[in-house]
């Protein structure tokens, strides 16, 4: 018999049964004769008890020790993938010798642990910053650097960094409410706009120290440029000044065209203006920043983009099927207005989202059967992603908020 000693645990077993898995661990210390050989393959060995001792988990042993006796490798669920997997390659036993239904229920076990941790870890990166106050060591003006790095990435390390992600939230929500109300009618006259200009270039300027600060509070100006919450700063700041600009080129133009009597070309850059406006939209992004819920959603996207790509390809299917049998079904009625499958891509569309405006509506017994199996589909359809999204953003979400609050 093979005297067996695996962490405290005695285990007796023959010769020749190990001896018929020669590339095995123990096969090679049955098969050996050699006995530096031997004591290169275990922990220990006692000479009086004629014991190998190895410094190994006796609770997975055991299903090593039975797969010796009986041929065949067996897995549990409750034993973990990683864990397993390193104590029969350090025994010198491939998962092939498992049974099919254990090796794929194992598998799918291991794939998932593999996503979990893999998921895990972009959870941290989420939260963790371009840069550590240990980069500034060192460098040039490291102090100060970090000091201003402190201020504008860290809120929580002291009171005015605190003061400044809240600053930096407000003055986001002030443009947005500046930006709307810029377009009632009431604010349009010559004291409502100069004020709105006012607001405009405060906050712009705002913003732009912000991003000066945080690009010379940066240790790798790569990384600043490639970050994408520096992107979003950018485009934050830009259209201020591309407005500027332009309006600067219109009102050169405009003198120009007076010289030469065409004022009715004077507007040409308008179209271009009212886009740059429009574009600071964005700046709602920057909440993101100082947001786990925004920053939860944003992941919870990136990582659900196969259901949701999967979620619009039932959807233009769904438009496509019920707009083609609504025409096919309507399209003879007197002043229907399904004439055409693309007239009734829109009624389709509603009613697979269950709003149903009510502007266009089938006339016929057939036509309303065709619209009680969209809105039917339409349902079932927006059932089956929505739960999976809303329970992934649930569980990043309390993922995030428990990492940002350990750390």
């Amino acid at each position: 018999l093979l005297n067996i000693n695996v962490g405290g645990k005695l285990f007796q077993i023959a010769y020749k049964v190990v001896a018929r898995y020669p590339i095995t661990r123990l096969g090679k210390l049955a098969l050996y004769t050699d006995p530096m050989k031997k004591l290169q393959l275990c922990d220990d060995y006692s000479v009086q008890k004629n014991e190998y001792f190895f410094d190994r988990d006796p609770s997975i042993f055991h299903y090593i020790f039975h797969f010796y006796r009986s041929g065949v490798l067996w897995v549990m669920d409750e034993m973990c993938p990683s864990n397993f997997v390193e104590e029969i390659e350090y025994w010198g036993i491939h998962l092939k010798y498992a049974q099919r239904c254990c090796r794929i229920l194992f598998e799918e076990k291991q794939d998932e642990l593999s996503e979990y941790l893999k998921i895990q870890k972009e959870l941290e990166a989420e939260l963790e910053p371009l840069d550590s106050a240990e980069q500034f060591d060192g460098k040039f003006l490291g102090q100060f650097r970090k000091m201003i790095w402190n201020l504008i990435e860290n809120p929580y390390s002291s009171v005015p960094a605190k003061i400044i992600a809240v600053m930096s939230s407000f003055f986001v929500l002030i443009s947005i409410v500046g930006m709307t109300l810029s377009t009632v009618e009431e604010m349009k006259h010559k004291t409502g706009k100069m004020w709105m200009e006012q607001l405009e270039m405060i906050c712009a300027i705002f913003f732009t120290s912000e991003y000066l600060m945080r690009l010379l509070s940066s240790s790798s100006l790569k990384n600043f440029l490639r970050a994408a919450f520096n992107a979003v700063d950018l485009v934050a700041i830009l259209p201020f000044y591309i407005q500027i600009l332009f309006e600067n080129l219109d009102e050169g133009d405009t003198l120009y065209h007076e010289e030469l009597h065409k004022v009715e070309n004077v507007s040409k850059l308008g179209k271009v203006l009212k886009i740059i406006k429009l574009m600071r939209i964005f700046r709602i992004l920057k909440l993101a920043r100082h947001s786990t819920g925004l920053r939860a959603f944003g992941f919870t996207m990136r990582q659900c983009y196969q259901q949701v790509c999967c979620l619009f390809l039932f959807i233009a299917m769904g438009v496509f099927t019920f707009s083609a049998l609504m025409h096919s079904v309507e399209h003879d009625v007197p002043g229907t207005n399904f004439t055409s499958i693309p007239y009734a891509w829109w009624w389709a569309a509603v009613s697979l989202s269950t709003v149903g405006y009510g502007d266009t509506v089938p006339n016929t017994v057939l036509g309303r059967m065709v619209a009680f199996g969209c809105i039917s589909f339409g349902i079932i359809l927006n059932g089956m992603p929505i739960s999976i999204l809303y329970n992934k953003f649930s569980d990043y979400y309390a993922k995030l908020k428990a990492h940002e609050n350990e750390t």
